[in-house]
């Protein structure tokens, strides 16, 4: 069995990670422009942040609730590429962690997954995100990736459970429902999520 609370720490490295990071974002900008995508919300206005889901602002600037899941990810994909990728370093899996999040924004903002968003979940008036709020996804998820490579694995599941808890509570959705409703849309729930 091998012990998760012992973690080799990643090489002192961190300008190539940077410019890792940069390339995988500059790219993803410019297929996302390619797919169509505004670089920032159309009202014009400059804050950093929107917490109003219902609202068009909503995935449309810097940060916004679903910021967190995109957090979440990071945790989720360090545990599945650690388990799933023993032989690969820190630093390779880190890497693809952020080529996977970069992968998942594209698809995210494609025309079949805006529209499946609309059909089966709370997010009816879903357009897509900017490129703005990709970016920071991007962002959030090597953010959280990096974390849970700090944290004992015990605490990695309590920021986890906590998230999603806080998110369910606050905003109706959270990572956990956000993939059953993309996967398996249950009516129930989505009248539930639609109460604001």
């Amino acid at each position: 069995m091998t012990d998760l609370s012992h973690k080799p720490t990643l090489p002192n490295d961190t300008v190539r990670n940077t410019v890792w990071i940069a390339v995988a974002m500059l790219l993803t900008m410019v297929a996302l422009k390619m797919l169509g995508r505004i670089v920032w919300c159309e009202c014009g206005g400059w804050s950093p942040w929107s917490w109003d889901i219902w609202s068009s602002h909503n995935s449309q600037h810097l940060i916004d609730p679903y910021f967190f899941s995109h957090v979440l990810h990071g945790f989720i994909f360090y545990a599945v590429l650690y388990f799933c990728w023993k032989s690969g370093s820190m630093v390779h899996r880190f890497r693809a962690a952020v080529l996977i999040e970069a992968a998942w924004e594209l698809l995210e903002n494609s025309p079949l997954i805006i529209n499946r968003y609309r059909e089966v979940t709370l997010a009816q008036d879903y357009f897509g995100d900017s490129i703005a709020n990709s970016m920071f996804d991007i962002l959030a998820c090597s953010l959280g990736f990096l974390l849970a490579h700090r944290l004992k694995p015990v605490h990695s599941v309590a920021i986890l459970v906590l998230t999603e808890l806080i998110m369910t509570l606050a905003i109706r959705d959270c990572l956990l429902l956000n993939i059953l409703m993309l996967l398996c849309p249950i009516d129930a729930v989505r009248q539930w999520q639609s109460v604001h």
